[in-house]
């Protein structure tokens, strides 16, 4: 079967990650996503390292199911062409700085004329008003400005530290694509398009409320000293073993029973500091360095299975090249691989979410640049002579052998 989205068409303008993870999610689902980009170059992703036969993998991560389709935007052929797609799609998407596409000549209104119904949909770095709205933008920015920063230094005084993947950006594509099936969804009741816009500071902002910001939940005790601001402990939730690292997680009272049991250690049950939920948590780094002292004594397979006969969550940190190969992960099927006509074989992740009713297709590959401008656009009513003069003229561009 096709997917859930299979009938939608999506006109996809965005680059570099959260835009075309967004769109590719669409496409993953069933939606027939057709990628505009510039004749020279294409997403600027095409061109970053980790590359084999023309393509990057960020870019084939990014951006299969996708048609690609190559527009000059800045001739006003290219535009008409643009909006001549618009006029047969049910989603526009594209991540320019607040204003640009206005300019060019794909904002809102302009898209709109061509198709009433449309959702337009807007992603932007800090905003969209404001004297932050118009400034260049990338992830690292969002995790300063959010707080992420800060929330994964451990302390509102210790040093901040980045999220060591680019989780602002993912985030937002997440919450774009789910936005968006919304606005298709009311669409469907109401017979009204709607114009979605999504910041990248406001998705992660609102990620870190539902558990990061307790201390500023409540209004007017905001001068009270916070525990979430204060340095908790050296020890996280990542252990060491005696030959690796691994994850332990003892918060209700039958898993603090079970820890204990688990590292022979029935006096941890008769300590005051550790009696209740709220005493755990008050005691937080002496929980969290027992539990390291006690943990270093054995090796991680033994930990899994003492600590899982206890029936105590844990896990073994894997290693980047472990992941893929670990039982649970084949199990779920979620890593699939697949022979692309360029690149040879590459390993994927399937999309996250099943259906039951409409389980989609395997996604198609990642496409040359420009590989289905032809086809588009005779699809959408221009004559093969006018295709061939707008190819001449570098307006839009044909397939090109061996690029990406």
């Amino acid at each position: 079967m096709p997917g859930p989205l299979h009938g939608f068409r999506v006109i996809d303008l965005t680059t570099m990650i959260s835009g075309p993870l967004a769109t590719m999610t669409l496409a993953d689902q069933g939606a027939e996503v057709i990628k505009i980009e510039h004749p020279e170059g294409g997403d600027h992703s095409r061109q970053v390292t980790g590359r084999r036969g023309g393509f990057s993998a960020s870019f084939l991560n990014n951006n299969r199911g996708k048609k690609s389709v190559t527009l000059n935007l800045k001739d006003p052929r290219g535009v008409e062409a643009a909006l001549r797609l618009c006029a047969t799609a049910d989603v526009f998407v594209q991540n320019f700085r607040p204003g640009v596409a206005e300019r060019i000549g794909l904002g809102e209104a302009a898209v709109r004329s061509a198709r009433p119904d449309i959702i337009y949909t807007s992603i932007a770095g800090f905003g969209f008003s404001g004297d932050w709205a118009r400034k260049p933008v990338y992830d690292p920015l969002i995790q300063a400005l959010s707080g992420l920063a800060s929330v994964q230094g451990g302390a509102d005084a210790a040093r901040p530290r980045l999220v060591r993947t680019i989780l602002p950006d993912k985030l937002t594509a997440i919450q774009t694509a789910q936005a968006i099936t919304a606005a298709l969804l009311s669409r469907a009741r109401t017979g009204e398009g709607s114009h979605v816009q999504v910041s990248m500071l406001d998705t992660v902002l609102a990620f870190l409320w539902s558990s990061d910001m307790a201390g500023y939940t409540f209004v007017g005790d905001e001068a009270e000293p916070t525990r979430s601001a204060d340095a908790q402990s050296f020890v996280e939730l990542i252990y060491q073993t005696a030959d690796g690292w691994m994850a332990v997680s003892a918060h209700t009272d039958s898993t603090w029973n079970g820890l204990a049991a688990a590292v022979g250690r029935p006096d941890w049950l008769d300590d005051p500091r550790f009696a209740t939920v709220a005493a755990r948590e008050e005691n937080k780094p002496a929980r969290l360095e027992l539990t390291q002292e006690a943990l270093l004594a054995d090796t991680t397979d033994n930990w899994m299975r003492r600590l899982g006969h206890q029936d105590v969550p844990c896990a073994p940190v894997l290693r980047r090249d472990e992941v893929y190969r670990h039982p649970q992960v084949h199990a779920n099927g979620t890593v699939i691989e697949q022979d692309h006509p360029q690149a040879g074989p590459i390993r994927q992740t399937r999309t996250p979410a099943r259906f039951s009713a409409t389980p989609p297709d395997a996604p198609s590959p990642a496409r040359r640049l420009g590989e289905d401008t032809r086809a588009v656009l005779a699809q959408a009513g221009y004559e093969a002579d006018a295709i061939d003069e707008m190819i001449a003229q570098g307006i839009a561009t044909d397939m090109q052998e061996g690029t990406a």
